[in-house]
């Protein structure tokens, strides 16, 4: 999966919810649509591409977008195949 390509479609995302007054209102925006509309190989991608120090798009991503993923990390984890 291109890293590059998701963490260019999260930072729009982010910039879309930047624009909200509220700035926790907007982290929970940016969060809840990767949430709801990513599959979760999409999002496991673009975790690790944030956690990754080396990568190059993980650098990439806007500060609004990293602080919406740390704030609600947990609700980004796709839970686990079932056995």
């Amino acid at each position: 999966m291109d890293h590059g390509h998701l963490i260019d479609m999260a930072n729009q995302i982010g910039a879309f919810f930047e624009s909200m007054p509220d700035r926790d209102e907007a982290l929970t925006g940016i969060a809840e649509h990767i949430r709801r509309f990513w599959e979760p190989r999409m999002r496991r991608a673009l975790l690790a591409a944030l956690d990754d120090p080396s990568s190059e798009a993980g650098q990439r991503a806007t500060p609004i977008l990293r602080d919406a993923i740390a704030a609600h990390r947990a609700s980004l984890v796709p839970a686990a195949a079932p056995a």
